[in-house]
């Protein structure tokens, strides 16, 4: 998982400065490196969180937890949808443990990126595609201070991440690093808990969204293409409600929209 926290897991109803940038190698995981001997201000709380995450990788088995699905139907239909082509670059932030990086390198999309906070749920999913994890790039870095180049991907994809961020300052960077990292004309899918959805998740508290609610935090900057949502079903058969958000960004003069 990365900040706060990623895909849910056993959600309930109820100065020097280290600049973090990360190994973007395919294939073998890489873990994030320092980049210069200072130290920022949320080094404390990103180290807090990979250490909740990773504790819960290291006690639980994928099927064990709450946000678990065998496959991604949802976001791998509204990914073909904008991103035809098998040469988008698609980052899937907080993907961890997640099927939808099988969804897609099942499809033929040869430019996948996943990021995590977490090493142990990224090699999770390295282990369960086998010689197929060498298609994809394995990112274990924190959303909030991963150094992305301007423009490199296509469609940004993130479940179950951004509503850990119940800080108007990090939704705030979050939104930052999606603007830089994604073209213009770019997609951004973002799935959070439904306004009637879990207050609370793995211990930690959640925002919670309707379509426009979630649109608005994003701005004008990006345009709403369509919303969905899901009564997703824990593996111990709870129902937890999400709401799907997929946007572009500010397309450039004469690029077709979806």
């Amino acid at each position: 998982m990365l900040l706060s926290g990623a895909h849910n897991i056993l959600c309930a109803s109820t100065s020097e400065q280290w600049k973090l940038s990360a190994w973007t190698q395919p294939g073998p995981l890489r873990t994030a490196r320092t980049a210069t001997a200072r130290r920022e201000p949320g080094l404390d709380k990103i180290m807090s969180a990979k250490a909740h995450w990773e504790a819960i990788y290291r006690t639980k088995q994928p099927h064990e937890v709450s946000w678990f699905q065998r496959e991604a139907p949802i976001s791998l239909a509204l990914i073909r949808r904008v991103a035809p082509e098998l040469t988008a670059k698609i980052i899937d932030v907080g993907g961890g443990a997640s099927t939808l990086v099988d969804g897609l390198v099942a499809d033929g999309y040869r430019g996948v990126t996943v990021l995590d906070l977490s090493p142990s749920a990224l090699e999770m999913s390295r282990r369960r595609l086998g010689s197929a994890a060498h298609d994809v790039t394995w990112l274990e870095a924190d959303a909030l201070s991963v150094d992305l180049a301007p423009g490199q991907f296509d469609v940004w994809h993130d479940r179950a991440v951004f509503h850990f961020l119940t800080s108007a300052a990090d939704r705030s960077r979050y939104i930052e690093h999606v603007r830089i990292a994604v073209r213009r004309g770019g997609y951004v899918l973002v799935a959070t808990f439904a306004d009637d959805g879990p207050t609370r998740c793995s211990g930690l508290p959640v925002a919670r969204y309707s379509p426009d609610a979630l649109h608005h935090e994003f701005g004008s900057a990006f345009r709403l293409v369509e919303s969905v949502r899901e009564e997703h079903v824990t593996p111990s058969g709870t129902k937890q409600a999400f709401v799907y958000c997929l946007c572009q960004i500010e397309p450039v003069s004469g690029n077709i929209s979806a």
